[in-house]
């Protein structure tokens, strides 16, 4: 992306009109500009008022200037915030003259990037700022959050670390066999690999957990047609996103809405309702409905109180079950016994009757619902871990080469090979939080054996 010893300005707010707006800038020339432009450099860490002046000696506007004096700033370099009206024409003329002035427009992520780059944060963190920007729901929030401040280079440390002390220790015979070290013990090294290698595995489980909350849980909402399916979608939506009619077969494609319950995030999607006996395009609309169906996460099937439950495709009861199904047995506003509906539900699932059209027994489903997604979603330990999809490639890449490495040490294995294996599984590692340093080996090498004395 670029030049790192430039100087580097942006808007650090969306475009448009707005009470406030900030610029961004870092590099070597930030306290200079800052002392030109504004009289005097701020003192660092005070929010200091002034005028911003430009090189033509016209005063742009009254801001607010932060200086961060390097290294305790988000880049680890001086860094200047200008916090100034958030008229559009106002921000564009500051940042025109900060380019004036020798900066270089900041690049896509750049300012994260030297944040990297300057050690204040490890790939896992600087990956995770996009996540916290996205974050939708209150879970991938706090997913975002932990990474962010470090809970993932944690773990990722404490994995690097034992594989550090396997290598190191296969090393050390390798390299220095006529030195006085103790006998290998396989026995103790295949247990510390087989803990990295569990350690691993216990990360690589959260991949669902992390597409789950950056992407949304597909919630597939099925019924027979006229069940009230695209009704519940509009309680649950809380707008008049479907259109809703007493004639059957009116929903002939899949209408899909995001929609937070408590702290998950849902994308919900209300599909063609399933008519054995459909024509033309509602066939297709049903093709859709199961075609959606196969990326489902979790299913609400909706079944009409008042008449007998239908048979469902056999494709989509061979993807339901009492884990990621919930029946929600609507217009129960029109039995006249409101403990004896028509329809049952498939033996096992829970169920909950409800009036979409009023919202009755609306509050106990999104409870249901929430405690579906909550079974869905997996912790590492106490901490909210999810990794994403670079982290699942090279976890797995790890995986194979611990795993190769635990045979061959299991198997009485040439060492030479052992090694090998480990150094695979601890360059990919490297890949997910940073390079890891050989100079890193070596001192675990050398503080672990007293070679050479």
């Amino acid at each position: 992306m670029a030049r790192h010893t430039d100087t580097i300005a942006a808007l650090a707010t969306p475009v448009g009109t707005s009470a406030l707006a900030v610029l961004r800038i870092s590099g070597p020339d930030t306290n200079g500009i800052a002392a030109r432009a504004l009289g005097s450099p701020p003192p660092p860490r005070v929010a200091t008022h002034g005028d911003y002046v430009d090189l033509g000696g016209s005063v742009v506007d009254d801001v607010v200037a932060t200086l961060f004096a390097a290294p305790n700033s988000y880049t680890g370099e001086d860094a200047l915030e200008i916090c100034c009206h958030g008229s559009p024409f106002i921000a564009q003329k500051i940042l025109a003259d900060l380019l004036a002035r020798g900066c270089r427009p900041a690049g896509p992520g750049e300012f994260t990037q030297r944040a990297f780059l300057n050690g204040r944060m490890d790939l896992s963190q600087a990956e995770a700022v996009m996540d916290l920007i996205n974050a939708r729901s209150d879970r991938a929030l706090a997913a975002a959050r932990q990474v962010l401040r470090g809970a993932l280079g944690r773990h990722m440390s404490g994995l690097v670390d034992g594989v550090l002390w396997a290598l190191a220790t296969v090393e050390a015979h390798i390299d220095f066999p006529d030195e006085d070290l103790p006998p290998e013990d396989r026995r103790l090294l295949a247990g510390r690999v087989r803990e990295v290698l569990d350690g691993a595995e216990r990360l690589l489980a959260t991949e669902r957990t992390g597409t789950l909350l950056r992407e949304g849980i597909v919630t597939v909402i099925l019924g027979e047609t006229n069940a009230g399916k695209s009704s519940l979608l509009n309680r649950l939506v809380g707008s008049e996103r479907a259109i809703v009619s007493p004639e059957p077969g009116t929903t002939r494609d899949f209408i899909e809405e995001r929609v937070n319950v408590g702290p998950h995030g849902l994308r919900l999607v209300d599909t063609a309702g399933l008519n054995p006996a459909a024509k033309g395009l509602e066939t297709l609309g049903i093709r859709k409905t199961l075609e959606r169906a196969g990326h489902a996460d979790l299913f609400i099937l909706v079944l009409d109180a008042t008449r007998p439950t239908p048979q469902l495709d056999g494709e989509i009861r061979s993807r339901i079950n009492s884990s990621n199904t919930l029946v929600a047995l609507n217009k129960t506003d029109l039995l006249a016994d409101p403990g004896m509906p028509a329809a049952v539900a498939p033996a096992g699932f829970t169920a909950v009757p409800v009036c979409a059209v009023s919202g009755e027994g609306v509050p106990l489903l999104l409870a249901e619902i929430g405690r579906l997604a909550g079974g869905l979603q997996q912790t590492v330990g106490e901490e909210q871990i999810a990794i994403n999809v670079r982290h699942a490639h090279y976890l797995a890449e790890a995986r194979t080469c611990l795993a190769a490495a635990l045979a061959k040490i299991t198997d009485e294995g040439p060492t030479e090979l052992v090694a090998s294996d480990l150094r695979g599984a601890l360059d990919a590692f490297g890949e997910i939080s940073g390079k890891v340093d050989n100079e890193r080996m070596l001192d675990q090498l050398f503080a672990s054996f007293c070679i050479g004395k």
